[in-house]
């Protein structure tokens, strides 16, 4: 039986999560294209501009999830936006997604940040039931445009 291990992400680990985040990318319908999600990570990582974590069940990696910090101007404090996060169909009702939001929220926790956000499409109601089941509830207050409107 194999176990399933979480950690925070290195440089290490770039090639492994091209693969997963091409996987997510494709989930959201968009074209396969490991090499352009490789440069994306790849720029992400050597700026700094986000955590990522990654599960492996044995030597395989079979999920990730990838935090962006920001800052609430109203509330005078750091938050992170947790942007990403996937499982490779191989490490699905394993605990896997859990593993990650709970990894996720105690690095925000450590970090000193107030809040932890995330979003997902409404007709993903597979992974709204997992972050429900965990405790998120849902913000009914503001107002999204997406995409960002022509002048």
């Amino acid at each position: 039986m194999s176990t399933i291990r979480i950690r925070q992400a290195i440089l290490a680990d770039l090639e492994a999560l091209s693969v997963l985040f091409d996987g997510y990318r494709q989930f959201y319908g968009r074209e396969s294209d490991v090499a352009a999600a490789n440069k994306f990570l790849a720029e992400r990582i050597a700026h700094g501009e986000s955590i990522l974590f990654i599960a492996h069940e044995g030597s395989d990696p079979i999920g990730f999830a990838q935090l962006y910090p920001s800052f609430s101007s109203v509330s005078l404090g750091r938050i992170y936006i947790l942007n990403d996060l996937f499982i490779h169909e191989s490490g699905r009702r394993k605990g896997v997604g859990a593993g990650l939001l709970s990894a996720a929220i105690d690095f925000a926790r450590t970090a000193g940040a107030i809040r932890l956000a995330l979003s997902t499409a409404n007709t993903n109601t597979k992974a709204q039931a997992l972050y429900e089941a965990q405790g998120w509830e849902r913000d009914d207050d503001f107002f999204y445009i997406y995409p960002i409107p022509q002048s």
